[in-house]
């Protein structure tokens, strides 16, 4: 199974449906998950061929204060626990009741966190847990990081991570975690 993982498109649309058709045509992607700002923009990709998307609103969007969407979403896919969310830390938008990523790591009761905000890409192991950031989608940003995106390949209790940059298709970084039998 491979999922696509793209955050921080800030209305960006072209870009994001470049990233999304790179994940269907070249990375065989089944799921795109988009870590948000903007919620809105995964609208304009729902009739793409993917079997599932997920989404999660950005901490300045107004979906972030509506309780009845989660704003951190704890996922079993094929054995491996995720945590997808804007933000890998509490942030001072969150609601009552939101969990706190640093906790669920400290506690692993998560293999791996998925999340944006930073618009850095990033791939690290921190205490047992995967911390995968896939950057951002904006064609301009202020941090110096290029558009790119993120691939998940999960097969049995092995996990390949790519960051891809959006323009050049180069892989710019990669990781290969084992995952202790539970």
């Amino acid at each position: 199974m491979r999922l696509g993982i793209v955050s921080d498109t800030h209305g960006e649309l072209d870009n994001l449906h470049k990233a999304a058709q790179k994940l269907i045509d070249r990375w065989q992607a089944d799921t795109i998950v988009h870590l948000g700002d903007e919620w809105e923009d995964v609208e304009t990709i729902k009739d793409l061929p993917f079997k599932k998307i997920i989404r999660i609103p950005g901490v300045y969007c107004e979906q972030y204060r509506d309780p009845a969407i989660e704003n951190r979403l704890l996922m079993n896919i094929e054995d491996i626990r995720f945590l997808f969310t804007h933000t890998d830390k509490v942030h001072q938008n969150d609601l009552p009741g939101d969990p706190d990523p640093e906790e669920l790591a400290a506690r692993q009761m998560i293999d791996v966190i998925c999340y944006g905000h930073t618009h850095i890409p990033d791939i690290r192991q921190e205490n047992n847990v995967l911390r995968l950031n896939p950057g951002h989608l904006k064609n301009h940003d202020k941090k110096g990081c290029s558009p790119s995106f993120a691939v998940v390949e999960i097969q049995g209790r092995k996990l390949h991570l790519y960051l891809i940059d959006l323009e050049t298709d180069q892989i710019l970084r990669e990781a290969e975690l084992h995952l202790d039998q539970s």
